[in-house]
């Protein structure tokens, strides 16, 4: 029989805080120079005692209403000691037997449409490490401390997941409502994203076995493979007949294999015990409802909305995970072209801000919110598709200047590119492109209708691309006796 994979994953997200989550020292550094961004409390100087980061307790309690917890009542900080040279003070502030969020699950959807609920076991504050760069072949390590005090949430889940797509689709969905609450910018390749797996395999109906823990993976696709291959090493030994031992994991991004960092610490080895100098906080409905009120709508409440508008799954999947796209396309699906004129249709409106507009975008390597592009704009140029003005090809090739922060009515009018509805300038091509090649007249007229077809691109090349593609095909099967 067949191994069974029980995964758990545990996810860090560094909060979208001002300062530290206990100290006034600010908190974006990135770009910065190593060691600029600490103060004594970061810097573990006798004396400093931790201020609790009101801001990163709001943020955690609305993700951790985003993931249907239970955020109420008493929330408690610990001393988790442990020393490394990233982390100054010896210890880390963290919470153990009374985090922040609790008991909560996020319904997740996977590419072939399936759902599956994930149960979350818990979310706590507490402060991140600083950070070690190794140089190759040297006989030294290079601390930075900027990070060291961030204000992190980790995020705990049961061991509901099952592989590899499974808990990419699960990270895709945290990620989105961490970027829909404004919580964190949830970048992995910013280091506001880390994720820990934990894998054990058993046979079915036997206990589970095991588990070894893969630390620090900054990437989906590096979550993935980290599965992949460790499901597959497990196995292997599991078939030889060795024993898996619980061990912590590194991942070999180059290599795309794991391999041993140490022997897995248990709580007692952490010494846990309450921070005498941060009493006890107790979160109150009052203080519950205040948060609720300032959340905005959710990856899922988006999800529902676009299907209801008639979106696609696929697409209204992939516009209710983004925040970019989803407040673009908001914006665009609510715009009037004209007073006269109907709001864009949604499914077509999603096709060219999915399609031509990403993949224009993609080419020259430019993202939507640095581009000149209005939602306006697009719903303009799509309505004048619609309403016969313009053809789908003269939208596409208006397309790069429309992007460019152009009105596509005032293009339209200024090229005059409207749409040629004159059956006598239509006839006259036609006419032109029949005598033009007589030998497909006589395949049609033999009854070969689809060799209409070839007629059909010389008439509209000859039109410019501007007669209406109804009114061609109308005007050309009626000559042809069709």
């Amino acid at each position: 029989m067949s191994y069974v994979a029980v995964i758990g994953l545990e996810v860090h997200l560094q909060l979208k805080t001002r300062s530290k989550i206990f100290s006034a020292c600010p908190q974006e550094y990135h770009g910065a120079d190593p060691n600029t961004f600490t103060d004594p409390f970061t810097l573990g100087l006798p004396g400093t005692l931790p201020t609790l980061n009101r801001e990163a307790v709001e943020l955690a309690m609305m993700f951790g209403l985003g993931l249907n917890c239970d955020v109420s009542g008493f929330t408690q900080f610990h001393r988790k000691n442990y020393f490394y040279p990233d982390a100054p003070k010896n210890f880390q502030l963290s919470q153990y037997d009374r985090p922040i969020a609790r008991d909560g699950f996020l319904d997740v959807t996977l590419p072939g449409g399936e759902v599956s609920r994930v149960r979350i076991k818990r979310a706590h504050l507490e402060d991140d490490a600083g950070k070690l760069t190794h140089p190759t072949y040297a006989p030294y390590s290079m601390l930075d401390l900027n990070r060291a005090g961030s204000s992190l949430l980790e995020m705990v889940t049961e061991a509901d997941i099952t592989g590899a797509e499974q808990a990419r689709a699960f990270l895709e969905s945290v990620q989105a409502i961490a970027q829909a609450l404004g919580v964190s910018d949830a970048t992995p390749e910013e280091g506001k994203m880390r994720c820990d797996v934990n894998l054990s395999l058993h046979r079915p109906g036997e206990p589970w076995g095991t588990k070894c823990e893969v630390k620090n993976l900054n990437s989906f696709r590096s979550v993935a493979r980290a599965i992949e291959f460790e499901t597959a090493r497990q196995a292997r030994i599991l078939d030889a007949g060795g024993r898996i031992t619980q061990d912590t994991l590194g991942w070999d991004e180059g290599g795309q294999k794991t391999f041993l960092m140490r022997t897995k610490e248990g709580e007692a080895d952490y010494r846990y015990f309450p921070e005498p100098d941060l009493p006890p906080l107790d979160i109150t409905p009052e203080w519950i409802a205040r948060v609720r009120a300032r959340m905005p709508e959710l990856p899922a409440q988006k999800l529902d909305r676009y299907r209801a508008a008639g979106v696609r799954e696929a697409d209204a999947q992939t516009l209710s995970l983004s925040v970019p796209l989803s407040r673009f396309y908001d914006e665009a699906l609510e715009t009037q072209p004209r007073p006269d004129a109907e709001k864009p249709d949604a499914q077509k409106l999603a096709n060219w801000l999915l399609g031509d507009v990403s993949g224009l975008l993609a080419a020259r390597e430019e993202t939507l919110e640095a581009s000149p592009l209005r939602p306006a704009h697009l719903a303009a140029l799509v309505g004048l598709i619609d309403a016969g003005t313009i053809s789908g090809k003269i939208a596409k090739d208006l397309l790069p200047d429309v992007l460019a922060g152009h009105d596509p009515a005032v293009l339209v009018q200024e090229r005059g590119l409207s749409v040629v509805t004159d059956t006598a300038a239509i006839d006259a091509a036609i006419d032109a492109a029949m005598t033009a090649d007589p030998a497909t007249v006589e395949k049609v007229r033999a009854g070969n209708a689809k060799a209409m077809n070839a007629l059909f691109g010389p008439v509209m090349k000859a039109m410019g691309g501007q007669a209406k593609p109804e009114v061609v095909r109308e005007r050309l099967s009626a000559k042809l006796g069709l």
